[in-house]
């Protein structure tokens, strides 16, 4: 498993607060692999079955991690792209913000 992956799913729970989301929504991170965020919390993810699959590269990926990308402005200028459930996509703004 890819250390990006694994720091993102660290960061994600510690956000989600042991907590989760209604839906499921699969994070795949270009050349790295994916992460998984759903009623259980976050975790790797090799299923590609999601009610919400969004697609970043690293870079962008980690800015949204950070705070130093808006999620609206990378979808908007193409570097986050989002398939299926669009309001979950936006459920998760808080969440990556």
């Amino acid at each position: 498993m890819s250390e990006v992956v694994d720091a993102a799913v660290k960061a994600l729970n510690a956000r989600l607060s042991g907590g989760g989301i209604d839906g499921s929504v699969r994070f795949v991170i270009e050349e790295e692999g994916a992460v998984r965020i759903d009623q259980r919390g976050a975790r790797p993810d090799d299923d590609a079955a999601a009610d919400c699959v969004l697609t970043a590269d690293v870079a962008t990926f980690q800015g949204l991690l950070d705070g130093d990308v808006n999620p609206t402005s990378a979808f908007m200028s193409g570097r986050l792209k989002v398939d299926g459930d669009m309001g979950l996509a936006m459920k998760l703004g808080s969440i990556l913000a």
